[in-house]
């Protein structure tokens, strides 16, 4: 039987479109091999978000060319954000690799799917892509111009698909897009992020929903809304600032201040009284002083975050920020900043965990690790707790009976029975 690997870098896009391509090559009679030694297709799905991680696709790529020459019969493949619309170059830069398509495509040996394409593995919690592409231009970043323009998935090809997923045993679908919150913009009925939960809601089934990356200056009072009222929207939103500076904030193209920033956390608190936040940081972006990295600093402190993932910038070529702006911070200057913010959101995560201690919390349980079942509450906390029999793909009450910043660790009361 015929045989295939992926391999993928990046974030959940990628690793929903490796699912969807995974799901095309079973339908067509490809089993998955963990060993590219064992494949006939080996497909890379890249990220270049940072230099680093191209560093490491274009690694991976080099690294084929010996194994191509011993396995001539090999089909390889690249996707994801190192293709661009210039295919030729890269082929000509790499003549070994047999194919390079861009991400959220087909490759040209793939038929088209006569239906909308699934995942081949089934888990409890899978991503479900509603966009491809970008049409906000944010200095720093490189995904529009490899990606392109904002392209949304059909509606009623998404809730087929959510349909059929759920039938499945998937109990929580996370909707995603480069910019989730502007789905629907360029459809010609014009349906939003808040339709699409509204109906996604009523599928049989399907126990919780979660959607990202979100875009403030496109998160309208419809979603808002939908959020408090659709009693299977989990209380969880992914709200990227990147800054606290207004200047910053100017120079990275984001297109809203911070006090825009501060009003949308206040709505979604005043609608949402137990919402958790997480944000995404970037640190040392050209121009930013020590006050202005006050006070990205002194806004994480005064939102307190439930998580915060921080970066430290890098110019990327291509991006308009390493055209026209000075890489003026110096190493040492983002390192310290960087460590600066982990450990002021290391001190709030553990004060709002602790919280937690002695509570109930729904558990959906995902699989299991060293010995312990895992999963994740509504708020997106990680939990770990003990039992023998299996629970993959449960809801559980579990008690929290210890708190640290990056987990909980729990147990099952004598009294609690599967809700679901």
């Amino acid at each position: 039987m015929p045989a295939y690997h992926i391999w993928t870098i990046g974030c959940q896009m990628n690793k929903a479109e490796s699912d969807r391509l995974a799901g095309r090559l079973e339908e067509q009679g490809y089993t998955a091999v963990d060993s590219p030694a064992e494949a006939d297709i080996i497909i890379l799905n890249s990220c270049v978000v940072r230099q680093s991680a191209e560093n490491r696709i274009v690694n991976k790529i080099y690294s084929l060319r010996p194994f191509r020459k011993a396995n001539p019969g090999v089909l390889l493949a690249v996707t994801g954000c190192f293709v661009g619309e210039d295919t030729a170059k890269l082929k000509k830069r790499y003549p070994y690799i047999d194919h390079f398509f861009p991400a959220g495509s087909n490759p040209p040996w793939l038929d088209e799917p006569v239906s909308p394409p699934l995942p081949a593995v089934v888990k409890p919690v899978e991503y479900l892509s509603i966009s491809q592409g970008c049409n906000n231009f944010c200095t720093y970043c490189i995904v529009p111009y490899r990606r392109g323009r904002e392209r949304s998935k059909p509606f009623r090809e998404i809730i087929c698909e959510a349909r059929e997923l759920a039938n499945r045993g998937v109990k929580e679908i996370t909707l995603l897009g480069q910019n989730v919150d502007s789905y629907g913009q360029d459809l010609p009925e014009r349906p939003d992020l808040a339709d699409l939960l509204t109906e996604l809601n009523d599928i049989p089934g399907l126990a919780r929903l979660r959607f990202l990356t979100n875009h403030p200056k496109d998160m309208s009072d419809r979603l808002i809304d939908a959020i408090s009222r659709l009693d299977k929207v989990c209380e969880h939103v992914n709200l990227p600032v990147q800054a606290g500076s207004d200047a910053v904030l100017h120079d990275m193209g984001r297109g809203y201040t911070a006090a825009d920033y501060l009003r949308l956390v206040e709505k979604l608190r005043t609608a949402v009284p137990d919402i958790a936040l997480s944000t995404d940081i970037i640190v040392g972006f050209p121009g930013e002083t020590a006050d202005r990295f006050r006070e990205t600093y002194d806004l994480i402190a005064a939102v307190n975050f439930d998580t915060v993932h921080v970066a430290i910038y890098s110019a990327r070529e291509g991006t308009a920020a390493a055209r026209h702006l000075e890489d003026d911070v110096t190493a040492e200057e983002k390192k310290e900043r960087l460590t600066a913010i982990e450990d002021l959101q290391e001190g709030i995560q553990t004060a709002i965990n602790a919280r937690l201690s002695g509570t109930t919390q729904e558990i959906l349980v995902e699989g299991k690790n060293r010995g312990k079942w895992y999963g994740r509450t509504r708020t997106d906390k990680l939990v770990f707790f003990k039992e023998k029999s299996d629970l993959t793909g449960k809801l559980m009450n579990i008690v929290i009976e210890k708190t640290s910043p990056w987990s909980l660790q729990g147990s099952i009361p004598p009294t609690t029975e599967e809700e679901k």
